[in-house]
């Protein structure tokens, strides 16, 4: 991931640092008056601008795949609020305070990749993560981050992401059919789980041995087509995962 990281105080810019040294590649921003300090916090990655920071903010958007400010978490809502779009484009945004306790993912926590950003940062800066997504409160399934880590694809609208979610964290019924891939994914999945699968997942060989009228979502990992058969009666309340091909 491209990632700015911002800071706007003296003592936020010597965090900067370390969050920098945790992510190679990183650029600080930062107002030009503390230049020095930015040079000295990360050489060569110290990007300094005159005026006003949220001037900085619709090219740090259009430029980084993910943005580590840190900067109060109220003043992050106002300075990205005009700028935003959809989940599906919309960059990474992570917040942490000046001490450096707390690592908040607040925009794009799935499938921009700020929750896993979080995740490691905290362990980098020895920081608590503070996860609000309800998937990752309560260590379920993630849809939208099924078998992600291994280059899964998924299809799906917006529409059906947002129902199948929803069935899972409401602990409604959810069928899980497995065809093909890795079937080692639950420990790794959305920055780690323990324990066994969510208990309201019932797991299945092939697409034709479940009712589709008895779950309120059903999640295929599968490289062949939906057979016409089911495709009606799964409309609106499936998820197609793609495992990567192996080479």
């Amino acid at each position: 991931m491209r990632i700015a990281v911002v800071s706007i105080t003296k003592h936020g810019i010597a965090l900067a640092g370390k969050v920098v040294a945790a992510l190679p590649g990183a650029q600080i921003f930062t107002p030009e008056k503390f230049r020095r300090e930015a040079e000295i916090s990360a050489p060569g990655a110290a990007n300094c601008y005159e005026g006003k920071v949220g001037d900085q903010v619709p090219a740090l958007f259009a430029a980084f795949d993910g943005i580590v400010a840190i900067v109060s978490l109220g003043a992050v809502v106002r300075l990205i609020a005009p700028h935003l779009k959809n989940k599906e484009t919309d960059p990474a945004v992570v917040v942490i305070d000046e001490a450096g306790k707390f690592v908040i993912p607040m925009l794009s926590g799935h499938l921009g990749g700020a929750n896993a950003l979080a995740g490691h940062l905290a362990t980098a800066l020895d920081a608590i993560p503070v996860l609000t997504t309800a998937s990752d409160a309560r260590q379920t399934l993630a849809v939208d981050l099924l078998g992600r880590e291994l280059g899964w694809t998924f299809e799906a609208t917006h529409d059906e992401i947002v129902r199948c979610s929803a069935a899972m964290v409401n602990d409604e019924a959810v069928a899980l059919v497995q065809e093909t891939g890795s079937t080692d994914w639950w420990a790794g999945h959305a920055n780690g789980r323990s324990g066994p699968l969510p208990g309201n997942v019932t797991l299945f060989k092939r697409l034709e041995e479940i009712d589709p009228s008895h779950f309120a979502a059903v999640l295929w990992i599968s490289d062949r087509e939906m057979p016409n058969a089911l495709a009606a009666r799964l409309a609106g309340k499936r998820v197609v995962y793609r495992p990567a091909q192996a080479v």
